[in-house]
C-alpha cells in the first residue's frame, strides 16, 4: 500500500455486550470493504466463516451468495472507505448473519501515514472477542457464565470446546499481525 497519503482511524464496537469489546485501527483511507472486513476479522480473532455485510447509510455492501434474498449487496471488491464516509461518520457490519454479530464502526479521525508503521494496524483494543460460533451475543452470556462456574454443568464442556481457559478480559494488539498474516493477504 505504498502510495497511500491517508489512514482513517476507525473505532470498531461490537453492540449488544457489556462491558463492551471494541477494536481501534488504523487502515488506508483507499481500502476496499472487502480488505476492510479482513481488517475487522483480524483485529477480532474471527475466521471468515461466515458471511458479512457492510451497510452504510442504509445501503449494503457485500458478497452476493446467489441466494437471492432480495436485491443483492453491493459489490464490497468495488467500494473504498475514503469515498463512503467522512470523520464522524457511523456505520454497520453484521458478521455471522445465524449469530449475529452486529458492529458499530466509527471514523474518528483521517490522518497523515507514518513511513515507520506498517498498515493496517491494530493500535489498542479492550476485551476479547467471543469465540466464533458461540451463537451470538446471548449464547457468548452462557458461555461466560459457564466458563466461569466450576460447578455449572456444562462448565468443563465449553472449556473443551473453546481449547482451554478463556480471559474475557484479555486484550493483546499484537494478535492482530499474528492473525492477519494467517489470514488473506490484503493487496
Amino acid at each position: 500500500m505504498g502510495s497511500v497519503k491517508t489512514i482513517h482511524q476507525l473505532k470498531i464496537t461490537l453492540k449488544n455486550i457489556a462491558p463492551p469489546v471494541w477494536r481501534r485501527v488504523h487502515v488506508p483511507s483507499t481500502i476496499t470493504l472487502a480488505d476492510l472486513h479482513l481488517v475487522i476479522q483480524a483485529a477480532f480473532g474471527w475466521w471468515d466463516y461466515h458471511l458479512h455485510e457492510f451497510d452504510i447509510g442504509g445501503i449494503r455492501y457485500g458478497i452476493d451468495d446467489g441466494e437471492g434474498w432480495g436485491e443483492p449487496p453491493k459489490d464490497e471488491r468495488r467500494a473504498r472507505l475514503e469515498r463512503l464516509v467522512p470523520v464522524g461518520a457511523r456505520f454497520g457490519y453484521v458478521y455471522d448473519f445465524g449469530d449475529n454479530w452486529e458492529h458499530t464502526i466509527t471514523v474518528e479521525k483521517v490522518l497523515a501515514t507514518d513511513p515507520k508503521v506498517k498498515y493496517p494496524a491494530c493500535v489498542t483494543g479492550r476485551r476479547a472477542c467471543p469465540p466464533e460460533d458461540c451463537g451470538g451475543p446471548w449464547g457468548y452470556a452462557d458461555f461466560l457464565d459457564a466458563i466461569g462456574d466450576p460447578k455449572h454443568e456444562r462448565h468443563n464442556e465449553m472449556l473443551e470446546w473453546v481449547g482451554g481457559p478463556f480471559d474475557p478480559e484479555h486484550f493483546d494488539r499484537n494478535d492482530f499481525d499474528s492473525n492477519l498474516k494467517r489470514g488473506p493477504v490484503l493487496d
